[in-house]
């Protein structure tokens, strides 16, 4: 399941992983809301925690992600995955060379940290 976080700064979307991820947790969750922004705002600047309850990510929901990258490339300006799982510092330098927008890793410890960050106008 994938919830909206309210306790977001101005311009920061957030989003938390929880248990499993489905496809149906993108198309009715996560892509209105960011498409709504994209389609307002231009640019997105997101927060995506990947909390202890989170389980794994069901295949459809992998390729639901995907798309919505491909879909809007550059509409990503900054994005915060919080989360303690190992892969995550290695994949978001991945992915920061692939991606035009500002993408970085934080521990779970550091919500707050990552909500700033993803606030900060880039430079």
């Amino acid at each position: 399941m994938i919830r909206v976080l309210d306790d977001m700064p101005v311009g920061v979307l957030g989003f938390e992983a929880v248990d499993d991820v489905e496809k149906e947790d993108y198309e009715n969750v996560l892509v209105p809301v960011i498409n709504k922004a994209i389609a307002e705002h231009g640019k997105v600047r997101v927060v995506y925690v990947l909390g202890p309850e989170f389980d794994d990510y069901e295949g459809g929901a992998v390729w639901e992600d995907l798309k919505l990258g491909l879909r809007h490339p550059a509409a990503f300006e900054r994005m915060a995955v919080v989360t303690n799982a190992r892969w995550a510092g290695p994949a978001i330098k991945l992915l920061s060379v692939l991606w035009p927008g500002q993408a970085r890793a934080f521990p779970l410890s550091e919500l707050e940290s990552a909500k700033r960050w993803a606030a900060e106008v880039p430079s």
